[in-house]
């Protein structure tokens, strides 16, 4: 059974940091390039960030380019979002997703809610 699980969401003060973790089996973790998205109320779903399978190449989008790192470690089968410096704009709820290296496959977890309040 596949399963990518999400966690660390919560409630930040404007500035503050957080980091998602996202959990995965039933599949071949490390096969598979790994993204964060994100969906914020009323809005589509948009790209955050992606690491390819190796870990050795990793890129952003713009809005969080300088403040969100990813990261993934593959013994644990984890993907890492760091978020730092944390703005207005960015709550919503955030999700991993797997990406098959060469193939149509693609896994999607639950999601997490990141609120940023002051």
């Amino acid at each position: 059974q596949v399963q990518l699980v999400e966690s660390g969401g919560g409630l930040v003060q404007p500035g503050g940091s957080l980091r998602l973790s996202c959990v995965a089996s039933g599949f071949t973790f490390r096969y598979y390039v790994m993204k964060w998205y994100r969906q914020a109320p009323g809005k589509e779903r948009e790209y955050v960030a992606g690491v390819t399978i190796d870990g050795g190449r990793k890129s952003y989008a713009e809005s969080v380019k300088g403040r969100f790192t990813i990261a993934r470690d593959n013994v644990r089968t984890t993907t890492y979002l760091q978020m730092n410096s944390l703005k207005p704009e960015d709550p919503a709820v955030y999700y991993c997703k797997a990406e098959g290296q060469g193939s149509s496959v693609e896994y999607w977890g639950q999601g997490t809610q990141v609120t940023v309040s002051s």
